[in-house]
């Protein structure tokens, strides 16, 4: 049966969603004791203690419809019509003051702390403190318990909340569609994510930006130009980060309040409720779950970087702040695909190699290091669990690896992992300036010669007799060492499954947003289209359109071969 033929639920208003709401993390953790009842708090503001603040959001100005997940529309069992209705679009375009019972007119928004490769970091929060660092300009405004399965959603762009920084709190058009489609495509690949569930732009409102002049090859942003505001929703099981635990840890190392250990308990107590309850036995004592804990998270994360890499994605900025819990894809500011491949791929010009293509795995074990670490104070009187978690602390570059070279076990097709194809591979890669995604799509069909990789190749190399002869070889090479258990259709149909056809690069995105512009939607419903079936073969005019290399007028255009953190 399909995933979607099993949803029995039937949402056709918003009333019948409000059925649905159960706000746990309002609920069940602690509310700072400065926040306001009415949720009117949009000032930046030192936040002490709690794990949130209740704000209400900031809606557009005559919010204008541009797209909905129809996918996730139908997982939910929320009918199409609704994203169009009047009530559910003031509500996720950020009004929610007549939102119906039991649903809450005001929302939250959440502090964390920030690491950067491992390293706290104080400086970005405006008072010096980390207690102004947070939700800047995302307020949750709903949890709803569907099909068994709970579901928070967010308004990004939903203004200005006590953690904003002095910023206006507000997402672009541009980042808006960019996050929307990359979603609901990261979930389509098979990959743990956030998803998308509306996209509301307003032509009323628009804010001030630094973006590139048009034909720019400048690494930074060099004008300001004003954009049209969006809001889009983003949705998941929840938004704990990793920042989130540090930020408890953090006050719970410096004693800042009196209740600073027993709300990091509670809020790692929450995170096991939310995301390991299957996991974790909520019958054990505190100290086990903790060791669990740990343990579930690091194969999460090694598991979800491996998956990062065989699809070509990279997450230019990955903070322990844009590191979930709970171990999916989160964020999608300066993320990028990469087009040729580059072991240093890195799409943001802030974000240095440390948060490379390749360098994810190791970005991703500071990250878990900044998360056993936070765990750590829970753990200060019993030794036995301590070197528990340090072992498995200590035991992420192992995992990491292991998990590495299953995943290129099954992009190639091998039974056994051989480091040293594996590296005359990369070597070959590099030197003939090859696509990535059709690369290895094309080495799916199982060749006999070069011909059909070809495709992917930047450069001619018929007039490299050094290069063509070591393509021969490698692929000779390749061919004894391929899964022989199963035929070569059935190898080559595994493959497919594995390797994308169609990834959501920037220079597709690009045209989308542009036209949006000038309130031309048609791109972006054909990308949302054609990005929601990567592994397909799809029609003759699409894959001519789609499935092809990066001109190379394009390669180090500013905004297209790079993109800055203004969103």
């Amino acid at each position: 049966m399909n995933k979607n033929e099993k949803n029995s639920i039937r949402v056709k208003t918003l009333n019948d969603l409000a059925k649905f709401a159960d706000y746990s993390f309002m609920n069940k953790l602690n509310k700072n004791e400065e926040a306001r009842e009415d949720g009117v708090d949009h000032e930046p503001r030192q936040v002490f203690s709690g794990h949130y603040v209740t704000v209400n959001p900031t809606p557009i100005p005559k919010p204008k419809y541009i797209a909905h997940s129809k996918n996730f529309f139908k997982e939910l069992g929320f009918d199409d019509r609704l994203a169009k209705s009047d009530d559910f679009m003031k509500m996720f375009s950020g009004d929610t003051s007549n939102v119906p019972k039991p649903m809450s007119k005001v929302g939250w928004a959440t502090g964390y702390a920030l690491s950067i490769f491992g390293t706290e970091y104080y400086q970005q929060c405006p008072f010096g403190t980390g207690n102004g660092y947070g939700d800047g300009r995302a307020v949750s405004v709903l949890e709803a318990l569907i099909n068994d399965k709970r579901w928070e959603m967010q308004l990004k762009g939903g203004g200005r909340t006590p953690y904003c920084r002095g910023a206006d709190g507000r997402a672009v058009l541009r980042s808006s569609i960019r996050e929307f489609l990359a979603q609901e495509h990261m979930n389509e690949l098979g990959i743990p994510t956030s998803r998308s569930l509306s996209l509301y732009t307003s032509k009323v409102e628009q804010v001030s930006r630094p973006w590139f002049s048009k034909g720019s090859y400048s690494k930074d942003p060099d004008r300001m130009i004003n954009e049209d505001v969006a809001i889009t929703t983003r949705v998941a099981s929840s938004f704990l980060r990793v920042g989130q635990i540090e930020l408890f840890a953090r006050r719970t190392r410096k004693n800042e309040h009196e209740k600073a250990k027993e709300e990091l308990e509670k809020i790692v107590l929450h995170l096991i409720e939310r995301e390991y309850s299957n996991d974790i036995d909520e019958s054990l004592d505190l100290e086990e779950k903790i060791v669990l804990l740990a343990l579930e998270f690091r194969k999460r994360l090694t598991a979800l970087i491996a998956n990062w890499i065989r699809v070509g994605y990279c997450q230019g900025n990955f903070n322990s702040d844009n590191c979930t819990a709970g171990g999916f894809t989160l964020d999608y500011g300066p993320f990028g695909f990469c087009d040729l491949f580059d072991p240093n791929y890195q799409p943001w010009t802030g974000g240095g190699e440390h948060f490379a293509f390749f360098n994810q795995t190791l970005a991703a074990e500071r990250n878990f290091n900044s998360f056993c670490n936070a765990l750590q104070p829970l753990l200060v009187s019993h030794e036995n669990h301590l070197n528990v978690l340090n072992d498995i602390k200590n035991g992420f570059s192992k995992i990491m690896e292991e998990e590495m070279q299953k995943m290129w076990i099954s992009k190639l097709g091998l039974v056994i992992f051989d480091e040293e194809l594996f590296h005359e591979l990369l070597t070959l890669i590099v030197q003939t300036s090859v696509d990535y995604t059709i690369f290895f799509r094309e080495l799916s069909s199982i060749p006999k010669d070069i011909e059909v990789l070809k495709k992917s190749f930047y450069g001619d190399i018929t007039s490299d007799e050094k290069i063509e002869k070591a393509w021969i070889y490698w692929l000779e090479k390749w061919n004894l060492q391929i899964d022989t258990s199963i035929t070569k259709e059935e190898l080559s149909k595994q493959m497919k499954l594995i390797n994308p056809k169609y990834i959501l690069r920037e220079w597709f995105l690009v045209p989308a947003y542009e036209n949006a512009k000038v309130e031309d939607y048609t791109l972006i419903e054909e990308l949302q289209e054609v990005m929601t079936k990567p592994y397909e073969e799809q029609s003759k005019e699409i894959e001519e359109k789609y499935y092809r290399l990066k001109p190379l007028e394009l390669f180090d255009l500013a905004g297209v071969s790079h993109v800055s953190c203004s969103s």
